[in-house]
């Protein structure tokens, strides 16, 4: 005679829920506590007159719009979008296209390319304070180093960062020596992810290198390029750092964006619901891009899956 094995026992769904909300949990928490919660906290402070005086007092009366229609209709506004809009669209531009061509470049196999890719990743990986004060000591007029070869070729000293008009072309010039290293780490990726018997077989068809990459490469690395695109673009409408250090958002203004205006309301000027609209006014802008990116990645992936 004999036995019949023992059936395992099923564990009951609600034991199954328990355990995925346990996993779950520490990230909803972080995301509640890090990010739900200073959102939220800033959105009531920008509804709010919000002093220095509210700290010691606990109160913050309650304006309404009041302090986005200051922001809309200061002087300063059209001047920190107008920076906002040249930094960001200068920045992109020769980021991606310098990330681009080097990304191009290093497909190709040669001695010293792993070494050569690797030195350019250092601006990377550099703290953004060190880059800014590394540059903004190039950038002097009287020790630069950058006047200094100016004057070697004889053309003479540049005021990198005291006159309005070059203080903008230098901060934008920081930023895409560090967003360089970026965009060319994840092109190469997308790069690499092309069949190489794609290209082998343009080649035969006559294609030449212009014809292959316009025909081949470009349409194969579009969704590798709206992300680049994309990441760029939401890390470098809200840059802070560098434009402190390199300019503090001077001279008269020059290099003024929406998030050193932002920090100038809210430290500088204590009036921290203005500069909170400043940063809701940021999000919202930062949001609507994401959305339209998430839109065409979708249209994208219908394309491709018909």
């Amino acid at each position: 005679m004999t036995l019949a094995a023992p059936v395992p026992r099923r564990r009951p769904r609600r034991d199954n829920r328990f355990t995925a909300w346990a996993f779950l949990l520490p990230a909803v928490a972080y995301v509640v506590v890090f990010f739900g919660y200073p959102l939220v906290a800033n959105l009531v402070m920008s509804t709010q007159d919000y002093t220095v005086k509210s700290f010691y007092t606990g109160e913050a009366p309650f304006v309404g719009l009041a302090n986005y229609a200051a922001v809309l209709t200061a002087p300063l506004f059209t001047t920190a979008v107008l920076n906002t809009v040249l930094f960001t669209a200068g920045s992109l531009v020769f980021q991606f296209g310098v990330g681009l061509a080097l990304a191009v470049f290093f497909t190709g196999r040669f001695l010293g390319s792993a070494l050569l890719r690797s030195l350019l990743l250092l601006p990377w990986l550099l703290p953004l304070v060190v880059s800014g004060a590394v540059w903004r000591w190039m950038f002097d007029q009287d020790h630069g180093v950058l006047n200094a070869a100016l004057r070697l070729i004889g053309i003479g000293a540049v005021p990198w960062l005291s006159s309005t008009g070059w203080a903008l072309p230098a901060v934008i010039l920081t930023n895409i020596w560090i967003g360089i290293p970026f965009n060319l780490v994840i092109l190469h990726g997308g790069l690499r992810a092309i069949p190489a018997s794609l290209h082998e077989a343009a080649a035969l068809d006559g294609a030449g290198a212009w014809q292959r990459f316009r025909h081949v490469t470009w349409p194969l690395l579009r969704p590798v390029t709206g992300i680049v695109l994309m990441l760029g673009l939401v890390y470098t409408i809200k840059v802070f750092d560098v434009i402190m250090v390199v300019t503090g958002g001077g001279p008269a203004n020059a290099t003024q964006t929406l998030t050193t205006w932002s920090y100038r309301l809210s430290f500088q000027d204590f009036t921290f619901g203005r500069g909170a609209a400043v940063g809701n006014l940021l999000i919202l802008v930062a949001t609507a891009f994401g959305l339209l990116y998430l839109r065409s990645a979708k249209a994208t992936l219908a394309e491709a899956a018909t």
